[in-house]
């Protein structure tokens, strides 16, 4: 992801109608979300939406796409009236951002995908936490799914743990990572193999979020988030 970075398509659009799937990831995260927050690949602004609570004082929005401005701008201004906490939008990527200022959390929500230094980001990511704070990725998992959509869309690459887990940047601790949506996976698997289809429709992403994410939501707690075709990892900046 580089400083002229351009998104391809319309994916935010189609997946900003996944209501259950961001309610869901977002309780796994918003426990480990506080203090001066910045989020990496901000695109319309959704994450924070999602994310957004009385323990965040400020929110970062760092998008390489300038066109995302207008969008992000609104949002972001409704979720400072919403939480209370300040929200700024700023142009780049993490390289960037001048060395000076710290974060309690960062994230990459669907983000790191598309980024080919991967190793070389999280590690600058580390250096901008304060002790204590938390580096929070989501992404796309198993490398077998990879399919015509995720090359469409520019990803590099889908993950599994031993992957991410090989990741962890130096004075930083895995706290736990985590895989989601396992009866999701199926409908992958399906499109994967079967449909082969290069983008999935809107009615293709409600029937997912309505039918299939609530039925994933206990199943993955009683598999201990073994399976899904999403992975979750948190690591924490040592003292």
């Amino acid at each position: 992801m580089s400083e002229t970075f351009e998104y391809v398509g319309d994916e935010l659009d189609v997946f900003a109608h996944a209501a259950r799937w961001k309610d869901y990831f977002g309780s796994q995260l918003r426990p480990v979300i506080q203090g001066d927050v910045l989020e990496v690949g901000a695109g319309i602004g959704g994450t924070a939406q999602v994310l957004g609570s009385s323990s965040v004082r400020s929110w970062t929005a760092l998008e390489p796409d300038p066109r995302m401005g207008e969008d992000l701008e609104r949002r972001l201004r409704a979720c400072s009236a919403l939480f209370g906490f300040s929200a700024r939008r700023s142009h780049g990527t993490i390289r960037s951002l001048a060395a000076s200022p710290r974060f309690d959390t960062i994230l990459y929500i669907d983000v790191l995908e598309h980024i080919e230094d991967d190793r070389g980001e999280l590690e600058q990511a580390a250096r901008r936490l304060r002790p204590g704070g938390k580096l929070c990725v989501l992404s796309p998992a198993l490398s077998w799914l990879f399919s015509e959509f995720d090359a469409r869309i520019g990803h590099h690459r889908r993950y599994d743990r031993t992957t991410l887990v090989a990741l962890t940047p130096p004075r930083t601790r895995l706290r736990w990572v985590r895989y989601l949506d396992s009866v999701g996976l199926g409908a992958s698997l399906a499109n994967r193999f079967l449909l082969r289809s290069s983008t999935p429709t809107r009615s293709q992403i409600i029937f997912w979020d309505r039918l299939m994410v609530p039925l994933s939501r206990p199943l993955d707690w009683l598999l201990r988030y073994r399976v899904g075709r999403s992975i979750l990892a948190v690591w924490e900046r040592s003292a």
